[in-house]
């Protein structure tokens, strides 16, 4: 996969970047990278009634898990903290990215892709995407990756598999099991057992016997 020393995952909610890049975050961090989450928004209140003491107990929360999950797989995170129906013009957005991925000397990204049933997602998609084709008409070497997702699956083809030991496939966990989202507190998404299984399955297609994560080239930047 190469040899990054700066990497930076960038999901759309709270939970997809730790889903998308939490195993490779993971074997460079070991490797002494620099490793970040990022996260667009924060999510929101299924109560449309909620009181503010409620919203503010909520982000509190809902940090503490960021902080959690970060911690335990090696990593740091930066939450962007928008509320999906204030997100920035997608122009916009695509300079804040490409500031902050120049910035971070960014030189493997790993978001969201294409085939996403959900908005968000592929506002992170489009943008994150056009941040990278930026900094490479400047001449950055960046690498990007879409990192499989259970929402983002039209048109997902494996291009990359990291394979995962006992150990790295548990700590991933750990790190997952650190929102109450992945614990069945929000919804019933079984997802653990949807990432334990696709994890099964995607070490099948790599012709190997275990664990491993899923990862796709971006072809239309890399064929530029």
């Amino acid at each position: 996969m190469g040899e990054y020393k700066r990497v930076i995952c960038i999901g759309a909610h709270p939970l997809d970047a730790e889903i998308m890049g939490g195993p490779m975050l993971m074997r460079y961090a070991k490797r002494h990278a620099h490793c970040t989450l990022v996260h667009v928004t924060k999510g929101r209140l299924t109560d449309p009634a909620a009181t503010e003491k409620q919203k503010e107990d909520y982000d509190i929360s809902l940090h503490n898990e960021i902080a959690a999950a970060a911690s335990a797989l090696g990593c740091d995170y930066y939450a962007m903290d928008y509320i999906s129906s204030k997100l920035p013009e997608t122009s916009k957005f695509i300079s804040l990215i490409a500031d902050y991925l120049r910035e971070q000397k960014a030189d493997c990204v790993i978001t969201h892709a294409r085939g996403t049933l959900h908005p968000r997602h592929y506002y992170t998609y489009e943008t994150v995407t056009e941040a990278v084709r930026v900094l490479r008409k400047e001449g950055k070497k960046i690498r990007l990756f879409y990192g499989e997702n259970c929402e983002d699956l039209a048109g997902f083809t494996p291009t990359v598999y990291l394979s995962m030991t006992q150990g790295e496939l548990d700590k991933w966990f750990a790190g997952l099991r650190k929102y109450s989202i992945f614990n069945g507190k929000v919804n019933d998404m079984p997802y653990y057992e949807y990432y334990h299984s696709m994890a099964v399955i995607r070490s099948i297609e790599a012709g190997e016997h275990g664990y491993a994560k899923a990862y796709m080239h971006a072809a239309l930047l890399d064929n530029e």
